[in-house]
């Protein structure tokens, strides 16, 4: 019995030193910031959106407006520890400040919109954002033309001389 030991390989990671030899750092895709996780479904007529903000002041440090046809959620995650300098420290948590926006029906007006905030999750509710927009079922006949021709006309015969 042999012992392999396979260790996990990034893809990438020898284009991104390829690249880094020849350019300099490669910048990364990955926001600086906090960007909050959100998820958009569909309750009954009303559209929800519920973006995950723990440890962020809701009251003081988060905006919900209805602008143009868009729903923008924009704060700030704040840290409010000192910074500490002499001793190791890991910080995996991202801190600043974000801004999520998405789409909404034309018809939308900001009396629809309400916020709530419980356990860590701001919920968004578009009341109305799906009515009146069932998706409604187009028959198709078979054997029938989309368009309809005018009807042939008959050329006169030619006279004969």
């Amino acid at each position: 019995m042999s012992n392999t030991i396979w260790t996990r390989r990034d893809p990438f990671a020898d284009f991104d030193a390829l690249v880094r030899n020849a350019f300099g750092p490669v910048t990364t895709t990955r926001p600086a910031g906090f960007t909050p996780a959100a998820e958009v479904f569909r309750d009954g007529d009303d559209a929800v959106v519920r973006l995950e903000l723990p440890g962020v002041d809701v009251d003081n440090d988060v905006t919900v407006e209805v602008d143009g046809g868009r729903l923008t959620v924009r704060g700030e995650r704040r840290d409010e520890r000192a910074e500490q300098r002499d001793g190791r420290s890991l910080r995996e948590v991202r801190y600043g400040t974000f801004r999520r926006s998405f789409g909404l029906p034309q018809h939308t007006t900001s009396e629809a919109v309400s916020a709530t905030y419980d356990a860590g999750v701001l919920s968004v509710r578009v009341t109305g954002a799906y009515a009146g927009r069932e998706a409604r079922r187009i028959p198709v006949t078979a054997g029938a033309t989309a368009v309809t021709a005018a009807p042939a006309v008959e050329a006169a015969p030619a006279e004969r001389a």
